[in-house]
């Protein structure tokens, strides 16, 4: 069960704290016994027993399940008996960095204890799920260390998750810290599932060395991290069992994955090196690939195949986000993708700027047999940064014998170049012989637009309207054409 965010109760009065934690418990409190005799005056929500209470109080965030413990002794010592934590540094105030994690570890350390003030010593306590998202410091990560081992030792916990970021701007000696605080943890690190780590600087192996270390890490995040010295980044973690890897702003040369076999998904944002940004060695489990840039005038378009390893014939879903700049990808020969995409079913070519020629995305529709779906998102605006790469429209000519069997849907978000849309569905009707649906898409704005107004959306549905006629008339297609 995952928690959810709440409403908060300390600003209530508790007649009426009692009253939404009533709302909020509506289904659950159907549950409880007619033959109970409950007085006049007495708090029927108090009346439940403490697993059904539990249940409301996993529903809200930590710290109003704190604070609904100090409505009554009958609710003191049921945040002590939570099996799903998500202990958030934010939610704690101080003047400085070290203040509020004073405040986060004593709270830790208090709902993280075997024994809470209203509850009997000797109950066991399972913690399922652990989540602590904190900053670096180096008075508080052995204590931190110290607890989380004491509760996986103790507990069959089934997902513990770390998320730090850093408080000030010397990402260099933060980075060694936290390596030695992994090191000097081991118990807690070989349990950790999932990490994210934001604002820290990395040697040359200490990332594989991360990796290989905790044993059931299946996801990783490095979010505006680097590297000490700026070189590539290898990752050579072959009996490793993680499965996703998130790079966001990630300051390197370029990232090499040399063997991470059970890796299923990738993600790489924003990269300020040149392209392309990863090269895949053995990664023979990898299914989702997501490259999310806005160009760079220094970065050149590159193949897939550059990129790509042959290891990777499971890749299922492709993901290119261009940032309505430059296409930094370059179509190629079939020949070159077979292996890649032959088990491929879905592609999303979002970020597309208005000017840009479609056609040349069918190069996936040429190497990938087996895909059922083509997303693109075309976008009109037209802010571009001075360091952006030049936008220039990609050539493609399609082979004239192609005729895929698979495609069913394509879907195309900004359909305001009635022409140029209309033309490419055509192009793809006439090679798609399994195509089942088009759905014609009203664009969205994106950070630097304007909310699109009423009129503007009415004028793009009529253009939609009337692409739709002119593929409709005189057709005897039986593909669905739906306007949304």
């Amino acid at each position: 069960m995952e928690l959810r965010s709440g409403r908060r109760l300390s600003s209530l009065p508790p007649r009426k704290r009692n009253k939404s934690l009533n709302r909020r418990s509506n289904r659950i409190t159907e549950s409880t016994p007619s033959n109970i005799d409950i007085g006049r005056d007495e708090d029927r929500i108090s009346t439940l027993s403490d697993y059904l209470l539990l249940g409301i109080l996993e529903r809200v965030d930590l710290p109003s399940a704190v604070r609904a413990g100090a409505v009554s002794t009958r609710w003191q010592h049921l945040p002590h008996q939570l099996s799903h934590l998500h202990l958030d540094v934010g939610h704690f105030p101080g003047a400085t960095p070290l203040e509020t994690m004073d405040a986060f570890t004593g709270a830790m350390r208090r709902l993280l204890s075997t024994c809470s003030p209203a509850a009997d010593c000797n109950s066991s306590r399972a913690i399922k799920t652990l989540i602590l998202s904190f900053y670096m410091s180096s008075t508080h990560l052995c204590s931190i260390g110290r607890t989380v081992e004491d509760v996986v030792t103790h507990s069959a916990t089934e997902r513990l998750e770390f998320n730090i970021s850093l408080p000030s701007a010397n990402k260099t000696r933060f980075g060694k810290q936290f390596m030695s605080f992994s090191r000097s943890c081991r118990v807690t690190f070989r349990c950790l599932t999932r990490l994210t780590l934001k604002n820290l600087a990395f040697g040359h192996s200490d990332v594989t060395n991360l990796i290989n270390a905790c044993d059931r890490l299946d996801h990783l995040t490095l979010s505006c991290c680097r590297l000490v010295k700026h070189s590539a980044l290898k990752i050579d973690t072959p009996c490793s069992g993680i499965k996703e890897l998130k790079f966001i702003c990630f300051m390197c040369t370029w990232i090499e994955l040399i063997s991470v076999p059970k890796l299923r998904q990738v993600r790489c944002v924003c990269w300020p090196f040149e392209n392309p940004p990863v090269r895949f060695g053995y990664v023979l489990e990898l299914r989702d690939v997501s490259l999310i840039n806005e160009a760079m005038a220094w970065q050149a378009p590159f193949k897939l195949s550059e990129c790509l390893s042959r290891s990777a014939k499971n890749l299922s879903r492709l993901i290119l986000h261009f940032g309505h700049q430059m296409i930094w990808i370059q179509p190629e020969h079939p020949k070159n993708l077979a292996a890649i995409f032959r088990n491929l079913a879905t592609v999303f070519l979002l970020g597309m700027f208005r000017e840009c020629d479609l056609s040349w995305t069918l190069f996936t529709l040429e190497a990938a047999p087996a895909l059922r779906s083509i997303t693109l998102f075309r976008h009109s605006c037209v802010k571009t940064p001075e360091s952006s790469a030049e936008k220039t429209n990609v050539v493609w000519e399609l082979s004239k014998d192609l005729k895929h069997l698979n495609l069913k849907v394509l879907l195309i978000f900004g359909c305001e170049d009635e022409d140029r849309v209309t033309n490419y569905i055509r192009l793809v009707m006439e090679r798609a012989k399994g195509l089942k649906r088009i759905d014609l898409r009203g664009e969205y704005p994106c950070e630097d637009c304007n909310t699109i107004d009423l009129e503007r959306s009415n004028v793009e549905k009529d253009g939609r309207r009337r692409i739709k006629e002119g593929l409709t008339h005189g057709s005897s297609s039986s593909v669905e054409i739906i306007i949304c």
